[in-house]
C-alpha cells in the first residue's frame, strides 16, 4: 500500500493565454518524490488546472499508488471533480472526463481544496515551465 500526497496547480499569462502545468507528490513521510510540469501553449487557466491533475495522477500511478490525497487551490477544479459543480465548459468536459478515468486505478482518491500558501511549490514548478517553455519559444522564434 502506497499512500502518496499530490499537489497540482495550473499556471497562465493571460487567459487564455501561454500555460504550463506543476505537480508535487510527497510519500507518506511528507518526502517528496517526484515533481514536474510541461509548458502548454495557448489554454485558459481553467484547462491548465485540469492538465496538471491529469500529468500528477498519471506520475502517481508510476509509482504505485494505491492511496491519493490531491490538493489544489482551485476551488473550481475541486468543486468539478467532487461532483459539487457540473462542468459546462465543452472543452474542460473531456480533461474532466480523463481525470475521472484516471481516479479510479487507485483505491482511494481524495481532491481536496487548499488555500494557495499551501500550495506554493506547486505553484512554483507551473511557474517554472511557463517561464521556460516562453524562453523556449523566444528562442525558436529567433533562430
Amino acid at each position: 500500500m502506497q499512500s502518496l500526497v499530490v499537489y497540482t496547480d495550473g499556471a497562465c499569462r493571460g487567459n487564455p493565454g501561454p500555460a504550463a502545468t506543476g505537480w508535487l507528490i510527497r510519500n507518506e513521510h511528507g518526502q517528496i518524490i517526484d515533481e514536474g510540469g510541461s509548458f502548454l501553449g495557448r489554454r485558459t487557466n481553467n484547462e491548465a488546472e485540469y492538465e496538471a491533475v491529469i500529468e500528477a495522477l498519471s506520475v502517481a500511478g508510476k509509482h504505485s499508488a494505491t492511496h491519493v490525497l490531491l490538493r489544489s487551490d482551485s476551488e473550481l477544479l475541486i468543486r468539478q471533480i467532487n461532483g459539487q459543480y457540473r462542468v459546462k465548459n465543452a472543452r474542460l468536459l473531456p480533461l474532466y472526463q480523463r481525470v475521472q478515468q484516471l481516479r479510479r486505478e487507485f483505491e482511494t482518491t481524495v481532491f481536496e481544496h487548499v488555500r494557495r500558501e499551501f500550495n506554493r511549490e506547486a505553484d512554483a514548478a507551473a511557474n517554472a515551465a511557463l517561464d521556460e517553455g516562453l524562453r523556449r519559444q523566444r528562442i525558436g522564434g529567433n533562430a
